[in-house]
């Protein structure tokens, strides 16, 4: 089946990622990594702004109101003004690995932050993935990661699921939701190499998972619990990197791209690369961004 794929806005970022739906203010928020910009579009009157906020940023998640958002920089941890983009510093976990960042992450569904880091050179085993509960202090949960990315808990919150780009596959991990703790790990299902690298990711409201391909060209759907992948759709560029659900009734996929390691041919002939796109009319429903309540 084919649907109406949209851009949204004008905007092309250079590592666009970490879409997130602000079912408050029907506001589509996404950032730009390494520019250090977080995006955001009201989709009611198309109106954008830019944060600029001086470095890396990895991830933002929303929080209670609407004055500040959670992030993920390459300094660590921080609040973020949603008005003037000023940082207020909670912590940085990785201060004495001066060759990380953060890059992707999500709220676990009781509001606890999670984010993972990946060294700039993408090209080693030195990130983790941390979470960072109500009392802001972040604790280490996997190690060993090169490219932490997409993150996504089961409907009954009992597992957790996790990309690290390299290892080809979506790790399925024991999940207590009353404490954040991970038990045994597994292998939920591998990514066929053909089909491109797993980036971002998310659930909809039926328990199955939605992946971005990084050259790839699509974002695909998965049954977990059986392994089995059930629908790809087609992208108009390559570097597909995170999706998430919004709209009316959160009927709507947004999906984030980047222009990043493309050549100047490769640029020619996907224009939109570093778009955000819109999918419509898929008949599928996802569920709201939990916010930190931290």
């Amino acid at each position: 089946m084919t649907y109406a794929i949209e851009r949204v806005g004008d905007t092309l970022s250079f590592l666009g990622e970490g879409p997130v739906w602000d079912d408050r203010t029907s506001t589509i928020l996404w950032v730009d990594i390494l520019a250090g910009h977080v995006h955001a579009h009201e989709t009611a009157t198309g109106r954008h702004t830019r944060l600029e906020l001086g470095e890396a940023v990895g991830v933002v998640a929303l929080c209670p109101g609407d004055g500040r958002l959670v992030a993920g920089l390459k300094g660590g941890f921080a609040f973020v003004d949603r008005r003037t983009g000023r940082l207020e510093r909670i912590d940085d976990p990785e201060a004495h690995l001066p060759g990380n960042r953060f890059n992707d992450g999500k709220c676990d569904p009781a509001g606890r932050f999670w984010a993972g880091t990946m060294p700039l050179t993408e090209d080693r085993p030195t990130g983790s993935l941390y979470v960072m509960g109500a009392d802001r202090n972040p604790h280490r949960m996997v190690t060993a990661v090169t490219i932490s990315n997409g993150l996504a808990w089961s409907l009954d919150r009992r597992y957790m699921y996790y990309i690290d780009t390299p290892t080809m596959l979506v790790a399925r991990f024991d999940y207590d939701d009353a404490t954040g703790s991970l038990g045994a790990r597994s292998t939920a299902f591998r990514i066929p190499r053909e089909d491109g690298y797993p980036d971002g990711m998310s659930i909809d409201a039926e328990g199955m998972l939605w992946v971005a391909h990084w050259g790839g060209w699509q974002l695909t759907r998965w049954d977990p619990v059986r392994g089995v992948k059930i629908q790809s759709i087609r992208m108009p560029v390559s570097n597909v990197t995170s999706c998430t659900f919004g709209g009316e009734g959160f009927g709507d996929i947004y999906v984030t791209s980047a222009r990043k390691g493309l050549s100047e041919a490769q640029l020619a002939a996907q224009p939109l690369a570093g778009a955000l796109f819109v999918i419509r009319g898929t008949g599928i429903r996802g569920l709201p961004a939990q916010q930190y309540l931290g």
